[in-house]
């Protein structure tokens, strides 16, 4: 059972060494493919130039971003991820109700209502109003 146990860790110390070596090698690639001459490297205004679209820009490289965007994204985020929870113990709860009794209820209800007082939290800073 022991030797079970250490396996796993070999096989999450392999999918760690992947996850380095993959872009470690694709950078080490990128780099002797421009020294050798092979990847051309021929910089021009239009290359440098800001791209929206096909269209002209219409200011600088820096524009002022409105914050409520990234903050109404995010609520946006939490709450579709609350969805991806909440499917699946709903499609579920029949099995599970059986097996664990009301503690599955109350536990999705907690979680809910953490959910709620973020909610509500936002609402009340105005997170979610455009003026």
């Amino acid at each position: 059972m022991l030797d079970d146990y250490f396996r796993q860790y070999g096989l999450i110390a392999i999918f760690t060494a992947f996850a380095v070596a993959v872009p470690t090698g694709m950078m080490v690639v990128s780099y002797v493919l421009s020294v050798i001459g092979i990847r051309p490297n021929k910089p021009s205004a239009i290359k440098q130039s800001i791209y929206e679209c096909g269209f002209g820009t219409l200011s600088g490289t820096w524009n002022r971003f409105n914050f409520r965007f990234y903050t109404f994204a995010l609520i946006f985020v939490i709450f579709d991820v609350e969805v991806i929870f909440l499917f699946p113990w709903a499609a579920s709860f029949g099995v599970l109700s059986k097996e664990f009794g009301a503690f599955i209820f109350f536990e999705m209800v907690i979680f809910i209502g953490i959910l709620l007082l973020g909610w509500l939290y936002a609402w009340r800073k105005g997170a979610l109003e455009w003026n």
